[in-house]
């Protein structure tokens, strides 16, 4: 294999390397300080690195037979004219992985008007389950109600006492006895 290429690729390996280690072990000492960013972050660098090692070797493999000079400047070439959107390309998704929004922490006041359903009855004063929907995932915890509530029962919480426990009330609409069309009541 020509030479040239030979050291246009073990750039891109170098490039790749960086990348793998730190994704595997984290930041590399000073190189990728963790508040880094832009131009100098290490996907940056790796993506760079890459861009010219491997853009270079492919550049060599198309060139014909020039004089060494001409091979490995033209190859430099080709190679920054990949490393360069590789570059930013890792730049804006780094920064838009880093930016992204997330979820805060769930917190027993986040659980407060929480709707969900009894799993387990719930007597009056005991402890049963409830099933409830929070940032779109259903979680399980114990629940206390001031009445019984049956399996099945809607209800929404109304009080966290413990990190693992809430009090919920019903939700069900009540049932109230229909009046006798006869007029006897």
């Amino acid at each position: 294999m020509d030479p040239v290429a030979m050291a246009f690729l073990a750039v891109g390996g170098v490039g790749l390397l960086v990348l793998v280690v730190s994704l595997l072990a984290g930041e590399l000492g000073d190189l990728g300080h963790g508040d880094a960013d832009g131009p100098f972050s290490v996907p940056a660098i790796a993506a760079f690195l890459g861009g010219i090692g491997f853009g270079g070797a492919a550049a060599t493999a198309l060139l014909p037979e020039l004089p060494g000079v001409a091979t490995v400047l033209l190859a430099l070439v080709a190679g920054l004219v990949v490393a360069l959107p590789l570059a930013a390309g890792a730049v804006r998704l780094s920064a838009s992985l880093r930016d992204m929004a997330t979820e805060p922490t769930l917190t027993p006041a986040r659980l407060l008007g929480a709707q969900g359903v009894v799993i387990s009855r719930v007597p009056a004063g005991g402890f049963g389950e409830v099933r409830l929907a929070v940032a779109g995932q259903q979680l399980k915890y114990h629940a206390r109600s001031d009445v019984p509530l049956a399996a099945g029962t809607p209800v929404y919480v109304v009080d966290t006492p413990t990190e693992t426990s809430v009090h919920v009330v019903s939700t069900a609409p009540e049932t109230t006895p229909f009046p006798d069309p006869g007029g006897t009541a």
